[in-house]
């Protein structure tokens, strides 16, 4: 195999990985919302009058942090298997 198949091969394991990080990861917050406040998170775009922004703000800055933690370990741990 060729460094540009390998190279090919890393992209779309790292994207496949990534991808399914961030879904992991938004599904374990999705999980804990509702076992810490009894009802799934707000969605942002919620038109809802009962959904406060606070609760939209915190919703959003937890989801953004853990799956974009999950992203740079899912992409560091595929780059260093396929490095092997």
């Amino acid at each position: 195999m060729g460094d540009n198949d390998k190279s090919m091969v890393a992209k779309l394991v790292g994207m496949g990985v990534t991808l399914g990080a961030a879904w992991v990861a938004h599904r374990v917050v999705e999980l804990g919302w509702e076992k810490a406040r009894g009802h799934k998170p707000p969605a942002p775009d919620s038109t809802d009058d009962d959904i406060n922004f606070s609760e939209v703000a915190v919703a959003a800055v937890i989801t953004g942090a853990v799956v974009a933690l999950s992203r740079v370990l899912a992409t560091r741990g595929a780059a260093k298997l396929i490095a092997r």
